[in-house]
């Protein structure tokens, strides 16, 4: 059986549950669930602790999982991402009090507290920059106050609890981070299994990004509609019954689903509409 990780909790948990259940893989129905057999899909998923997975799956132990860009990077393991899933994103930033510096280079000598040693280390590093890291549990804002730290670096989404805590944001961000899908470095990137397990997830972010789009037009705008819904290849166009008129099916982008309906209705496209997709093979 494939062995894969996945979150048991935070943020990422949720969304990869959900995602793996519409790739048709069976998911735990009680939180307190660590293991469970999808024998359907010879799968056999654990339920682990997100800063765990990468550790996990770098002993070869387990063959894939589900976690964090910045997990992945701030454990160090021996482990590689495979696919980006679009889903838990973030950006990695230092900050400080007003004042307290522009750029990276300004750190030279500080002493930075952060949850993600690994992560921090290694962008200093990079950078040719000399300074201290203080590993710190849980939220960090209290470090600089309680004089601790003189910078944080720090997961940054709407910064309202920076802000709450008298600090903003500098410098260019460290990193920006999103749920992957890992393997062991150095792993067989073609094993059956796992690109089957690959397709069926990059199946399921294709059929959340895009909608399908039926609609009739006139022969004589037909290019001008094709224009508009190229699809991937190309779209499908079946002669209707009266004559001069055609049907065009083609997937488009759900974000820009409206304004093509509206753009087709100018060109006297009609029985416009969109239906959306559950799965897909590209």
């Amino acid at each position: 059986m494939l062995r894969i990780a996945v979150p048991n909790k935070g943020s990422l948990s949720g969304p990869a549950a959900d995602m793996l259940h519409e790739a048709g893989y069976r998911q735990r129905r009680e939180s307190k669930e660590l293991r469970i057999v999808d024998p359907g899909n010879d799968v056999e998923f654990f339920y682990l602790r997100p800063r765990d997975i990468a550790i996990y799956v770098s002993s070869g132990r387990l063959d894939i999982g589900i976690t964090g860009r910045d997990l992945l990077v701030d454990s160090g393991a021996d482990a590689e991402e495979i696919l980006p899933l679009g889903f838990a994103r973030s950006t990695f930033r230092f900050a400080g009090k007003p004042g307290t510096a522009s750029g990276i280079e300004d750190l030279k000598g500080r002493t930075i507290a952060t949850s993600y040693e690994g992560i921090v280390a290694r962008h200093l590093a990079d950078s040719d920059v000399d300074a201290s890291v203080v590993h710190l549990d849980g939220a960090v804002e209290t470090a600089i106050e309680l004089g601790v730290a003189g910078v944080i670096a720090d997961v940054v989404e709407t910064g309202t609890s920076l802000r709450n805590a008298g600090l903003e944001v500098f410098g260019e961000p460290i990193m920006k981070s999103e749920a992957i899908v890992i393997r062991r470095t150095g792993s067989d990137a073609e094993e059956p299994k796992v690109q089957q397990f690959l397709r069926r997830l990059q199946g399921v972010l294709v059929a959340r990004t895009y909608v399908m789009m039926d609609y009739d037009c006139r022969v004589e705008q037909l290019e001008k509609a094709v224009a508009l819904t190229p699809g991937l290849e190309s779209p499908t166009v079946s002669p209707l019954h009266n004559e001069g008129w055609v049907a065009v099916r083609a997937m488009v982008p759900a974000k820009e689903a409206q304004q093509i309906m509206d753009d087709l209705y100018a060109i006297g496209a009609r029985a416009i509409l969109t239906t959306a997709i559950h799965a897909c093979r590209l």
